[in-house]
């Protein structure tokens, strides 16, 4: 019997601030909201739920606010449950990322680039140069495979 699939990718721009909290059991989880343009329609989006835990949450909180643009990969998970006030059944479907990459520069310049880097000492790195390479064919008995 075939398994299931169950992945979903999306890129967007949050459309709010990444919020984190700390479950009972102490896992950290971030919730942020993503808008995805759709496809030849300028003035329409589709919104998304997002959910993202431990690390990976911890690095959206700390890298990514409200219009930040990232790629989520992720699962779709369907929660249900009863409204306590209307007593009527409730349920939402939202993704739940396990990556998500950044898209926007620090500073939000669409330059790619994502984290910003840390800052080295330069008394602790060495600068690596890469020589030339000339365009001589490739001799295919060399390689090893």
């Amino acid at each position: 019997m075939a398994r299931g699939i169950n992945q979903v990718i999306l890129m967007g721009r949050l459309t709010r601030d990444p919020e984190t909290r700390t479950t009972t059991s102490g896992k950290s989880v971030t919730s942020f909201s993503l808008a995805v343009d759709r496809q030849g329609q300028d003035d329409q989006a589709d919104f998304f739920d997002v959910t993202a835990w431990e690390k990976t949450g911890e690095l959206v909180a700390q890298y990514l606010s409200k219009g930040r643009r990232c790629l989520v990969q992720g699962r779709l998970r369907q929660d249900s449950w009863d409204d306590k006030e209307t007593g009527k059944k409730r349920s939402r479907v939202e993704v739940v990322a396990f990556d998500v990459t950044f898209l926007d520069g620090p500073s939000g310049d669409n330059q790619g680039g994502g984290v910003p880097r840390t800052n080295q000492s330069s008394n602790n790195s060495k600068d690596v140069v890469i020589e030339d390479i000339d365009d001589k064919p490739i001799d295919l008995s060399e390689i090893p495979f």
